[in-house]
């Protein structure tokens, strides 16, 4: 049954608004640890309103910024509710997901681009990738209570998806045995931790080598980052292993995942934070690696009988 438009205007905007509001205080921790709160919006408004970078953070340009910020995501609540009741679709985590790193960043970066600012100079990607991913998914969180659907969402719906349920365990293999390895490594070099927070703070914040400290927040931004790519990869190599349990000549595959693996972190951290891999030095990385391919491939071995049984018993070529 078709919903009356004053409810669906009305959840869409309070989804909206709750989206919007989930940026902004992602936005203030960020700004917060960098020693000032507001930076972020008050930089936004001026360039976006005075054509100029902010000379210093004021009330107005905050406030300015903000009532943009809060109307620009409640029209885009009321659009994704709109579309949802449009589709028949019942909103869940995955749509979140999507439309918070694929409408949400077109839309800022368009937004940026027509007003004749450069993106990469104002926001750093991390933080609005992570925004976005975040309020995406409250805002399908709230769309999906206020439909009243009967569908499972959050942890509950991963019992619909058990491949990605064993991916998901199969990359907090890997992730851990990664943390564990540098762990050791910096115990030893008397400086615990120390690893997580210098690779949060240049990937993430940009920093060098003098501005690196032990900080919470770099620490506990880096995990969660480090969590989700470890996830995303845990995935692939659920997904490539089932392959080659109905194929066993798709091995080759999963030899091409490992090498690809090693490359983009080798090459992520020479991009993005160059004096990282100075200071633990490549041969840790590559071992790090190893340890993650090696712990999630023991991993999917133990639970794939049948993959086990492919590989051992049955005689196959690889196909090139």
């Amino acid at each position: 049954m078709k919903r009356p438009s004053n409810e669906l205007i009305y959840h869409g905007v309070i989804g909206g608004l709750l989206a919007g509001l989930v940026v902004v205080l992602w936005f203030f921790v960020v700004d917060s640890f960098a020693g000032n709160p507001f930076k972020t919006p008050a930089m936004l408004a001026s360039a976006i309103f005075d054509a100029r970078p902010a000379a210093a953070t004021t009330f107005r340009l905050v406030a300015m910024y903000s009532v943009l910020h809060f109307g620009v995501f409640a029209l885009l609540g009321v659009c994704a509710a709109w579309v949802m009741v449009a589709l028949r679709a019942a909103p869940h985590l995955l749509l979140g997901v999507l439309f918070g790193i694929v409408v949400q960043e077109l839309l800022f970066y368009t937004g940026l681009i027509f007003s004749g600012l450069s993106p990469s100079g104002i926001v750093p990607w991390q933080h609005v990738i992570g925004a976005n991913l975040v309020s995406g998914i409250v805002l399908m969180t709230y769309l999906h209570h206020a439909s009243h659907s009967s569908m499972p969402i959050g942890l509950a719906s991963l019992r619909q998806h058990p491949l990605l349920v064993r991916g998901l365990m199969t990359g907090l293999v890997g992730a851990a045995a990664v943390a564990v390895w540098f762990l050791c490594l910096d115990t030893l070099a008397g400086a615990p931790l120390i690893t997580p927070v210098a690779l949060g703070s240049a990937l993430l914040f940009g920093a060098n080598a003098d501005s690196a400290a032990i900080n919470i927040g770099v620490l506990a931004a880096y995990t969660v980052v480090h969590i989700f790519a470890f996830a995303v990869t845990g995935v692939i190599f659920v997904v490539i292993a089932e392959q080659i349990e109905r194929s066993p000549s798709f091995i080759l595959l999963a030899v091409l995942t490992a090498i690809v693996l090693e490359a983009v972190v080798v090459a992520s951290l020479a991009l993005g934070a160059q004096w990282v891999l100075g200071t633990l030095g490549i041969w840790s990385v590559i071992v790090a690696n190893l340890l993650a391919v090696g712990s999630m491939g023991a991993y999917v071995w133990q639970t794939h009988p049948i993959l086990r049984h492919n590989l051992r018993a049955v005689p196959h070529q690889v196909r090139v």
